[in-house]
C-alpha cells in the first residue's frame, strides 16, 4: 500500500511539474511572438542577454538600431544570473560631461585592467595618480621636437621603402588581388614598432612574412572584445578552465611577453654598452630609449623603473598604434574606392601640391608622373591639405578605429539627462553609433561627405569637432593623435597619387565583431599604377 501511495505522489508531482515547465514554455513562446520584431527583447529573467549575443556577430550595427529606437542613453539592471549594473550612451553631451566635466569620476576601473590584462598596467589601464604620471610622461615625449621628427621620418620611410614598392609590385601583376586592411596593418606594425623600440620588423616585406607577435596581438584583441560582451562570470569561468577564447588569450599573452620582454632587455644591454640613438644614430632615438633615460622616470616614485612597466608601455602604444592606424587606413580607402569624386577631389588637391614642389625646386611639370614615380611627399607638405584632412575625419567618423569605449563609476551622480548612476555601474561608450545618429549629424549621416567638415570660408570647421570623440577628449584625449594624422595622410596621400585602387566585384565589406573595429573579410582589391599629367 505504501508502494502505491510513493508512486501516485511521484506521478502528481511529474503532472505538476510538467504543467509548471509547459506553461513556462508558452509564456516565453508567447513572450517572443510579441516581441520578435523588437532591436530588443528584454526577457524576465536573462535581461537582454539573448538579444545581445543573437547580434553579437554585427554588434556595431546593433548599437546603432538600439540607438535609434530605444535611445541613446539606457541604462540596463542585469539578470539574476549576472549582476550587470550598465549604462549605455552615445550622446556627446553625456559623453563630454564624463571625459572632461567631471572627468575624475569616470575611471576606467578594476574591472577594466582585469578585461585588458594583456596590456598590463600600462598608461591605457591604469587610473587616478599612477595614470597621471604616465601621461606626465607621455606628454613631454610626444611634445619633443625631436620625436615628433623621429616620428615623421619613421613613417616617411615605411612608406618609401616598404609600402609603394609592394604596392608597385602587386600592379605590376595585373591579375593578382591582395587583402589591402592586410597590408595596411603590416605598415601600422613596422611603424609604430620602429618608434617604439627602434627596430623595423619588416612586416611589410615583398612575400609578406608571418609575424608571431602581430598575430598573437590580433589573437589577444579579439578575446579582449569578447569579454566586453559577455556577462563578467562567464568569461572568468572560460578562463579558469582555459577554452575558447580565453585559452588562446593566455597564448597570446605568453607569446606577446616573451617576445617584447627579448627587446627590453636587449635595449637595456645597448644603453648599458653605449650604444643608442635608434636605427642610424644621430637624433633618431625611439620611445623605449627615452623612456629609459628619462629624468621624469627616474625622479617620480609612481612610475616603476623595471622592464616589467617598460614591456607594458610598449604594447600599450603598438596596440594603440597598430590596429588604429590599419583599420582607419582600410575604412578610408573603401570609402574613397566607393566614392570616386571624393578620390577626384583629393587627387586635385595632391596635384596642386606636387606643381607647387616641382616649380620649388626648379624643376618641369611639363612631363608624366610616371618618369619620376613613385613620387613621395613629406609629411610636412600634407598639412595644409583641407580636403585630405576632411575626408579622413570623415571616414573615422564613420569608422572609429575603437567603436566602443567603457568606463566605470567612482561616486554617485547625475548625467545632464537626469540619469543617475551609482558606484559599480559600467558604463558603455558607442563611437561607432555616435557617428551614425541623424538628430546629430543630419539626414545624410550615413553619407561619406567630407564637406561636412569644411566651412564657407574653405577652411576646415571646428563645429563638428564637438560631436567627434575618436580620439576621446579631455584629460585623457589621445596623445598620438598627431603621430596618426601624420601617419593616415602620408599613407593616404602617397598610395592615391601613385596608384588606384580597385575593390574585388563581389567583395562584401563589413565591421568585424572587435575591440577594434576590423573588416570581417578584409579589403580584396586590385592596385594599378596611377598615370597623372599635369
Amino acid at each position: 500500500m505504501e508502494y502505491f501511495e510513493l508512486l501516485l505522489a511521484s506521478l502528481e508531482y511529474q503532472f505538476w511539474l510538467e504543467l509548471v515547465l509547459a506553461f513556462l514554455c508558452f509564456f516565453f513562446i508567447i513572450w517572443y511572438v510579441k516581441h520578435k520584431n523588437d532591436v530588443v527583447i528584454w526577457w524576465p529573467v536573462v535581461g537582454a542577454i539573448p538579444s545581445l549575443l543573437r547580434n553579437a556577430h554585427r554588434v556595431h550595427d546593433w548599437t546603432v538600431e538600439v540607438s535609434n529606437t530605444i535611445g541613446t542613453t539606457i541604462v540596463e539592471r542585469g539578470t539574476i544570473f549576472a549582476r550587470l549594473n550598465l549604462l549605455y550612451t552615445c550622446d556627446p553631451n553625456i559623453v563630454e560631461y564624463m571625459v572632461k566635466t567631471n572627468f575624475a569620476n569616470y575611471p576606467k576601473g578594476p574591472e577594466y585592467i582585469d578585461m585588458f590584462e594583456v596590456l598590463g598596467h600600462g598608461i591605457f589601464t591604469v587610473d587616478f595618480e599612477p595614470w597621471h604620471a604616465q601621461r606626465r610622461l607621455a606628454n613631454v615625449t610626444f611634445a619633443s621636437k625631436d620625436f615628433r621628427s623621429y616620428i615623421g621620418k619613421v613613417s616617411k620611410e615605411v612608406v618609401q621603402d616598404s609600402l609603394l614598392p609592394f604596392l608597385e609590385h602587386v600592379a605590376k601583376q595585373s591579375t593578382t588581388t591582395v587583402d589591402l586592411e592586410d597590408v595596411f596593418l603590416r605598415f601600422a606594425f613596422d611603424s609604430i614598432f620602429t618608434v617604439v623600440f627602434g627596430k623595423n620588423p619588416n612586416y611589410l616585406a615583398i612575400d609578406l612574412p608571418n609575424n608571431v607577435l602581430a598575430k598573437a596581438i590580433d589573437d589577444a584583441t579579439e578575446a579582449v572584445f569578447y569579454r566586453h560582451i559577455l556577462p563578467r562570470p562567464w568569461w572568468k569561468l572560460c578562463n579558469w578552465l582555459m577554452v575558447g577564447k580565453e585559452r588562446k588569450l593566455a597564448e597570446a599573452i605568453r607569446v606577446i611577453n616573451e617576445h617584447l620582454g627579448k627587446y627590453v632587455s636587449a635595449k637595456r644591454k645597448d644603453l648599458i654598452e653605449g650604444v643608442g640613438g635608434g636605427e642610424g644614430g644621430g637624433n633618431n632615438i625611439d620611445l623605449l630609449e627615452i623612456y629609459m633615460t628619462s629624468h621624469e622616470l627616474q625622479k617620480n616614485d609612481l612610475l616603476p623603473k623595471d622592464d616589467e612597466f617598460l614591456k607594458d608601455t610598449g604594447l600599450n602604444f603598438i596596440f594603440a598604434g597598430r590596429d588604429s592606424t590599419g583599420t582607419s587606413l582600410a575604412w578610408f580607402f573603401w570609402l574613397i574606392a566607393t566614392n570616386p569624386s571624393v578620390e577626384s577631389k583629393i587627387l586635385e588637391e595632391l596635384k596642386l601640391l606636387f606643381s607647387k614642389n616641382m616649380k620649388e625646386n626648379h624643376h618641369s611639370t611639363n612631363t608624366s608622373t610616371r618618369e619620376r614615380r613613385p613620387w613621395v611627399f613629406n609629411s610636412e607638405d600634407l598639412k595644409g591639405l583641407v580636403y585630405l584632412h576632411a575626408a579622413l575625419c570623415e571616414s573615422l567618423r564613420l569608422y572609429p578605429p575603437l567603436p566602443l569605449n567603457r568606463k566605470g563609476v567612482h561616486k554617485e551622480d547625475v548625467l545632464p539627462d537626469g540619469t543617475v548612476v551609482k558606484p559599480g555601474m559600467k558604463v558603455l561608450i558607442s563611437m561607432y553609433a555616435m557617428g551614425r545618429m541623424e538628430w546629430l549629424w543630419g539626414k545624410d549621416c550615413l553619407e561619406y561627405k567630407p564637406e561636412r567638415w569644411i566651412g564657407e570660408d574653405g577652411k576646415l570647421s571646428h563645429e563638428p569637432k564637438s560631436k567627434f570623440y575618436t580620439f576621446n577628449a579631455g584629460p585623457r584625449n589621445c596623445v598620438g593623435k598627431e603621430m596618426a594624422f601624420t601617419q593616415l595622410k602620408l599613407v593616404a596621400a602617397n598610395v592615391i597619387f601613385n596608384f588606384h585602387v580597385e575593390m574585388v566585384e563581389g567583395h562584401i565589406v563589413c565591421p568585424k565583431p572587435s575591440a577594434v573595429l576590423h573588416m570581417k573579410n578584409g579589403l580584396m582589391v586590385r592596385v594599378k599604377e596611377r598615370e597623372i599629367i599635369l
